[in-house]
């Protein structure tokens, strides 16, 4: 059946939108990207969506065969399930093969070495690289992610910030190798030296990375949605997971409540309801003024176009799925009387677990909890000394003060 266009409503986007689910397991969240990505092509978006969890179920909802190559589902919808082994494998041979081998020469055996060469982050790399070259490409107007549960997003989000410190202990390790062959000419070197192949790629990754952290944080086309259940626990990880985007500076820009109870679900589920209520309204306190979308559970698994389809218009209507509903930024700088100021919007912090310290390089290093994030701070700053840091309750903003180096 051709699908109404006139019905909708339809932005229109010079460059590509990404949209970015996460949410803890079981809530829905592939169903609902799913969803989306449809309902972006049904509406003439040349659309993708990439699914990056280990335990992929997008190829399940959408009803089809997918691989670790882009596969085309529908018109202007295509899907992707990254598998890490494939990519290493294709894209990054070299350093795959220079790491097995190091592990090799180590004594380890052939097998375990190739499982052993996938350091940890290699999936963040990947699918952070993918969004990279759909933008460079202009392929696609919509790239819709389908995220692993809330805890590795917050890693995959994290990782532009923390592979430049990864790629460089791998980069300079590499050149201490070399180093090491150079003084042990004519002698025996037990381990293999790493090719200009090998140094090259690292060198393109961390090159890569930095352009990968300026589209994510393009508020006004990189959006992050919330998916989550009117249950507790899924709220108080939504909750966290919130916490730690603003930390890393990400727009959150919409919660989707999925699998509502209808009203009309009978007497059997009063008590349910009633739960459902209470635990909505503790959303609407949490979050507001975030845009809240709601989606009503379905008898049976949501999956298939038809039930996709019915999905999108539960969450959706009439809107375009590639609306933007907010681009506030959750951090800025900007100075007060004698001081500069970075202020960052922390909801729901639990201000026991901040921690907050310089770094020589006048970094400014923010711990919540089991989350770090390195805050390279404005050329003017270099040097600079914290004088005091605030947590406002009111407005959920956390704000450190700066005397600049030389100021009296």
């Amino acid at each position: 059946m051709k699908y109404n266009h006139d019905k909708y409503f339809k932005c229109v986007h010079m460059v590509m939108r990404t949209l970015i689910f996460s949410g803890k397991g079981g809530v829905g969240k592939t169903s609902v990207s799913a969803a989306t990505a449809r309902r972006c092509a049904q509406l003439g978006y040349k659309t993708i969506i990439m699914s990056v969890d280990t335990a992929h179920s997008l190829a399940d909802s959408l009803e089809v065969e997918l691989s670790s190559e882009i596969v085309n589902v529908s018109e202007n919808l295509d899907a992707l399930e990254l598998n890490i082994i494939h990519e290493m494998r294709t894209k990054w041979s070299s350093v795959n093969e220079y790491i097995s081998s190091f592990l090799i020469s180590q004594g380890m055996e052939d097998i375990s070495a190739e499982e052993m060469a996938i350091l940890p982050g290699m999936e963040m790399v990947a699918a952070l690289l993918y969004v990279l070259q759909f933008k460079e490409e202009g392929k696609y107007d919509v790239v819709v992610i389908d995220t692993a549960p809330s805890g590795e997003t917050v890693r995959l989000l994290s990782f532009p910030d923390m592979s430049d410190w990864y790629l460089n202990k791998m980069f300079n390790l590499a050149k201490r190798v070399m180093s090491l062959a150079r003084l042990t000419v004519g002698k025996v070197v037990d381990m293999p030296i790493p090719s200009k192949d090998v140094m090259n790629t690292i060198s393109d990754i961390r090159g890569k990375m930095a352009r990968v952290k300026t589209i994510l944080e393009d508020s006004e086309n990189t959006s992050i949605r919330l998916v989550l259940n009117p249950e507790r626990m899924p709220i108080n990880e939504t909750m966290r997971s919130y916490t730690y985007l603003c930390l890393y500076n990400y727009t959150v820009e919409a919660l989707i409540v999925n699998k509502m109870l209808p009203h009309e679900a009978g007497v059997f589920f009063e008590e349910k309801l009633r739960e459902q209520e209470v635990h909505m309204e503790e959303i609407h306190r949490a979050f507001d003024p975030l845009t809240i979308q709601m989606a009503y559970q379905f008898p049976t698994e949501v999956s298939g176009s038809s039930k996709l389809d019915m999905l999108a218009d539960q969450i959706f209507g009439k809107d375009d799925p590639t609306r933007v509903y907010s681009t506030e930024s959750p951090m800025r700088f900007y100075t007060e009387k004698d001081a500069d100021v970075i202020e960052i919007r922390m909801p729901f912090l639990d201000k026991g677990k901040l921690d907050l310290y310089l770094t020589k390089d006048s970094s400014l290093i923010v711990n919540i909890g089991p989350q770090k994030r390195k805050i390279a701070l404005p050329m003017t700053l270099m040097g600079a000394e914290i004088l005091r840091a605030k947590f406002d309750d009111k407005d959920e903003k956390l704000r450190v003060y700066f005397r600049r180096y030389g100021d009296e």
